[in-house]
């Protein structure tokens, strides 16, 4: 047996272990914006037959700028098709790389939000959701088949290289510019159609 396969699986263990149980992380980090530590609340929808105000919460992960204007990692994953792709190649837009996996329930909760801030960027960000499978295409594919996205695709990292690299929980997901530098990175789980993400992505030029 390979002993390559062994230490992605043994260097993929911390992942494992912290990330994918935090569905509500912990508050913003120091440097952060305020107005994230907590979720955002509005009124304005009205509970059925009880005539009140039922109040709606975004889910706001754990949003950190401590890496700011550090350039885009270069490794390599795999697009839909099975070819190599960077974020480099996209370069000259905005992009907002989404690390998660399909065994990850916050994960897989916030996937459908993405579909949908995907639909109402209108191709004016790209997104890329990258799974972290190691079991890659076999995982995603049926994953991806029955939720039929509309504006996601199946990227794949079968090496978990991206994760490594940003030393990730999942989900992690993080905003270039488009000169290919970090902005800011979410960690854990987040409602991509809330106002709080739409002011987020806004900052990316």
């Amino acid at each position: 047996m390979s002993s390559r396969p062994l230490i992605v699986s043994l260097l993929m263990l911390p992942l494992l272990a912290g990330g994918c149980d935090r569905q509500l992380p912990p508050a913003e980090q120091p440097n952060a914006s305020a107005a994230a530590a907590a979720p955002v609340a509005t009124s304005d929808e009205v509970a059925p037959g009880t005539g009140t105000a039922k109040v709606i919460r975004e889910t706001i992960g754990t949003l950190e700028r401590t890496h700011k204007g550090e350039p885009a990692s270069g490794l390599v994953f795999t697009d839909p098709a099975g070819n190599p792709a960077t974020i480099a190649s996209f370069a000259g837009k905005p992009v907002l790389l989404n690390l998660w996996a399909t065994w990850c329930a916050p994960c897989v909760a916030e996937m459908p939000t993405l579909d949908r801030l995907a639909a109402s960027l209108d191709g004016k960000v790209t997104i890329l959701t990258v799974s972290q499978d190691l079991e890659g295409v076999a995982k995603v594919k049926p994953f991806f088949e029955k939720a039929a996205f509309t504006h996601l695709k199946p990227w794949l990292d079968q090496k978990a290289a991206l994760s490594i690299a940003y030393q990730a929980n999942l989900p992690t997901t993080i905003l270039f510019d488009s000169k290919g530098n970090e902005v800011w990175r979410m960690v854990g789980g987040m409602d991509w159609t809330g106002t709080k993400a739409a002011e987020l992505i806004a900052e990316a030029k």
